[in-house]
């Protein structure tokens, strides 16, 4: 049986759990260089703050050296009965977290299911809060009812993977970017799941699809408080010798100014500011021709850089060929 109920406004990211072997260069990267707030954690794992919730960032010890696990903050108990039950009909299996992955997550409990690309996603009502002061490098992030951030990932199925975002959490589309990269193009669709612009960036090489991203994410996305807070954690990261993969610059549908840091686990981190919310009554999706009004350069950017990236870009992509992108639906 299905439900008529729209969740659109529902749902958050909120959270992130990383699995790495960096776990020093995480903090030197968080801490000294995004300006997060450290919370005490075990000798094997890493936590930070952003805001009042007692975790958003999170280190895991492990060989993975990606992004493993995401928590998605549903409105209430309601909310997360019509996902169970929109997931139960499609024969999609969920399953409880133990008590000490929640306390890690800093929520009260956690249902989790395999998302696409085999990305753990982790559905939850209640997250820990505190009110002890941050101590943070950078003044604030924008988080709240929007969530923490947004996420980008490349797909050799994007319909599914659309599918699945539309269908579990009324997902909807807030524009598209078609861009030209490394030979080939990517078709960009851009959903949303509350006010933010996007929560979700689904890219896709136009024809043989290809996914030469070796992470299931290719980019996680915050968002700071001023541009003050942008440029200092720019220089930071530039003055602690982190790649900056793409310099300050400005995106056409969000408006976002930001640039893209590789982070020691291989993807990159978007930090940026100002970027638009959306006006339900008015918006109408629409579809542009660049990724970047200005800026956005990569730091390596000689002609044989750019010929060792695409090239490497290239072989990636053909070894995804290998093997199948795990979908639920």
């Amino acid at each position: 049986m299905s439900d008529e109920t729209d969740l659109f406004g529902a749902a958050r990211m909120g959270y992130v759990v990383v699995e790495s072997d960096r776990l020093h260069d995480w903090r030197r990267f968080l801490k000294q260089g995004l300006g997060l707030h450290e919370v005490p954690a075990d000798e094997d794992a890493l936590a930070f703050r952003m805001d009042d919730h007692e975790r958003r960032f999170m280190i895991r010890k492990g060989a993975a050296e990606d992004v493993v696990a995401t928590g998605w903050h549903l409105r209430d108990q309601a909310a997360l009965d019509i996902v169970l039950r929109r997931l139960a009909e499609r024969g999609i299996a969920v399953e409880p977290g133990s008590t000490e992955e929640a306390a890690f997550r800093g929520v009260a409990g956690f249902v989790r299911l395999m998302g696409p690309k085999a990305m753990a996603i982790e559905l939850f009502i209640e997250a820990r809060t505190t009110a002890t002061p941050l101590n943070m490098l950078t003044s604030g992030f924008v988080t709240g009812d929007s969530g923490m951030g947004h996420l980008a990932i490349t797909s050799r199925r994007p319909e599914k993977m659309l599918r699945f975002w539309q269908e579990i959490f009324d997902a909807r589309l807030s524009d598209r970017i078609h861009q030209p990269l490394s030979g080939a193009m990517l078709d960009i669709d851009f959903l949303r799941l509350n006010a933010r612009h996007h929560t979700i960036a689904i890219a896709a090489t136009r024809g043989l699809r290809l996914d030469p991203i070796r992470t299931r994410v290719q980019h996680v996305n915050m968002l700071v408080s001023t541009l003050d807070d942008l440029t200092d954690a720019f220089e930071r990261l530039c003055d602690l010798g982190y790649e900056m993969a793409h310099e300050i610059g400005q995106h056409p549908n969000d408006r976002e100014v930001s640039f893209y840091v590789v982070s020691p686990s291989g993807f990159e981190l978007e930090l940026g500011w100002n970027a638009l919310t959306v006006d339900e009554a008015a918006w109408r999706p629409t579809s542009y021709n660049a990724i970047s009004v200005w800026g956005h350069r990569p730091r390596r950017n000689s002609r044989l850089d750019r010929l060792a990236i695409n090239a490497g870009n290239f072989r990636r992509g053909l070894r995804s060929l290998l093997h199948p992108e795990y979908s639920p639906l």
